[in-house]
């Protein structure tokens, strides 16, 4: 999939129309139309080593019309296509949520979704298959973009016109918004020295309250639990055209780590995008294992799913180096996790003063 730049809405419209031609062009030859796409399992996931990414491996699964289930899927598949087409020649844009309810509108009932889920896997599937992002095909998730607060001004384009917007001096204490589509962002002036990604709401609103990103010329982006994927693009766009190191600040416990995962690896879910999405030069700040004996933080037990998923990280590539090795055995001895509030214990200020400067002075981020 090229992720150099975005497609225009003509071209985004032609690679899906294709995809569509192409079933047509089967029947015509007296064919059985079908559609081939990687296997979208955590079975055919496999790390890049030379590009630390996850990418999809060499398995891969037929929708065919030889069964009534694959039919149909190629049916559903044809109908979103027209769908699609149709957005773009209106230079129009819908939701994932919108799809799963238009498409009890379309003629044909065997053509309507059972499930968001469905419709949500077959927009990925179409990702992969036209090489076109759901981006480009003006599809959104539900849920409104990150935010971002820092020193840089950025021009975004939009549909009432280009706005140039700076993410300290031009918003709010809530920051700026990141966009469904962080490639209509321009970088215009930079006054940053890294990027900080953090987890939690909670902690964003305290590094902005105490003037961290002010103090430290940090840009604080707050990643919401899992990233969505603008904000992972964002980050990675940061980090590789304003040459800004990226410094991950979540929870203490396994789930918080593959957020950290997925922003410098990616996700099993989006591997096909994982060059597009994934930061590999990210670091992890914290918390860290060592942080809950270190600082006596205050803790919860790690419960059994806890346990399963720190054992299976020792087999994760990405978690494969000595630093992350030694913290998941030392979690798993001292059998606690905690979260990142819980430094407010000792005090509100010292996040801000004492934990994240010490630590970063470590990791020669300052």
């Amino acid at each position: 999939m090229s992720t150099d730049s975005n497609l225009n809405e003509a071209e985004a419209r032609e690679q899906l129309l294709d995809l569509a031609a192409d079933f047509y062009d089967q029947f015509a030859e007296g064919d059985v139309p079908k559609m081939q796409i990687p296997t979208r399992t955590k079975s055919n996931i496999e790390y890049d080593e030379d590009k630390d990414v996850w990418v999809y491996g060499d398995r891969s699964s037929t929708r065919s019309a030889k069964t009534v289930s694959g039919a149909q899927k190629l049916l559903k598949a044809t109908y979103t296509i027209d769908f699609l087409a149709q957005q773009l020649d209106e230079n129009r844009s819908s939701t994932l949520r919108e799809l799963y309810y238009l498409s009890e509108s379309w003629d044909l009932d065997e053509a309507q979704f059972n499930s968001q889920d469905e419709s949500n896997n077959l927009i990925e599937d179409l990702e992969i298959v036209s090489e076109v992002k759901r981006e480009d095909f003006h599809m959104r998730p539900e849920e409104s973009g990150a935010k971002v607060m820092g020193p840089l001004l950025l021009r975004e384009q939009t549909r009432r016109g280009d706005r140039e917007i700076h993410c300290q001096d031009d918003v709010g204490q809530g920051g700026y918004q990141i966009p469904n589509n962080p490639d209509t962002i321009e970088f215009l002036e930079n006054d940053a020295d890294f990027v900080l990604a953090v987890e939690t709401g909670g902690m964003r609103d305290r590094l902005v309250e105490n003037g961290f990103d002010d103090e430290y010329n940090c840009i604080v982006v707050h990643l919401g639990g899992q990233p969505a994927r603008a904000t992972r693009r964002l980050i990675k766009r940061m980090h590789d055209e304003l040459d800004l190191p990226v410094v991950v600040f979540a929870d203490g416990d396994p789930w918080s780590y593959r957020i950290y995962g997925s922003v410098a690896y990616g996700s099993i879910k989006s591997a096909h995008l994982s060059e597009y999405l994934a930061t590999p030069e990210a670091m992890y700040v914290g918390i860290r294992p060592e942080d809950i004996v270190e600082y006596d933080l205050p803790t919860d037990p790690l419960s059994d799913s806890d346990v399963n998923a720190l054992e299976s990280e020792l087999s994760d590539p990405r978690f494969q180096t000595e630093f992350w090795e030694e913290q998941i055995e030392l979690q798993l001895d001292i059998e606690k996790k905690s979260e990142q509030q819980s430094l407010a214990a000792r005090g509100l200020d010292f996040v801000t003063e004492t934990y994240l400067p010490e630590r970063l002075e470590e990791m020669g981020v300052l």
